[in-house]
């Protein structure tokens, strides 16, 4: 069987992406959410990589949230875009924190991958097999 005859299922691929890595970030997503304010606060932390030195409250209920929402916005295709560019963003700061911290690339690896994920399936999009398309 060539290579190009499996093109025909590129849809089904962008499902099994979605479906894992998006159960996979409200998997990790939900204990930081679920946590309360000081859970957001040690999660809103990271932003201090950015040089952001306040509101880490409101920054890690942001990132848990996005987390949370922007899974199941992830799995099923709805405002997959804009669930895309938010997750990526909260890989950006999750790498920026592990390189200040100076874990390296091995520490920063796993929010590189992500958020390298995230950032090209932004410009893919969610693949046919999409909530909204039912």
């Amino acid at each position: 069987m060539a290579w190009n005859a499996l093109a025909k299922y590129s849809d089904h691929g962008l499902l099994v992406i979605r479906l894992v890595l998006g159960c996979m970030f409200f998997y990790y997503g939900w204990p930081k959410l679920a946590g309360g304010t000081q859970a957001w606060a040690a999660v809103g932390q990271a932003v201090e990589a950015l040089g952001i030195r306040f509101g880490f409250t409101f920054w890690g209920f942001l990132a848990a949230m996005i987390m949370v929402l922007g899974g199941v916005c992830f799995v099923t295709g709805i405002f997959f875009r804009p669930a895309c560019l938010f997750l990526f963003l909260v890989m950006f700061v999750a790498a920026s924190m592990h390189f200040q911290k100076g874990d390296g690339l091995m520490g920063a690896a796993h929010a590189i991958d992500d958020g390298i994920v995230f950032l090209g399936l932004l410009f893919v999009g969610p693949g046919r097999f999409v909530l909204a398309h039912l």
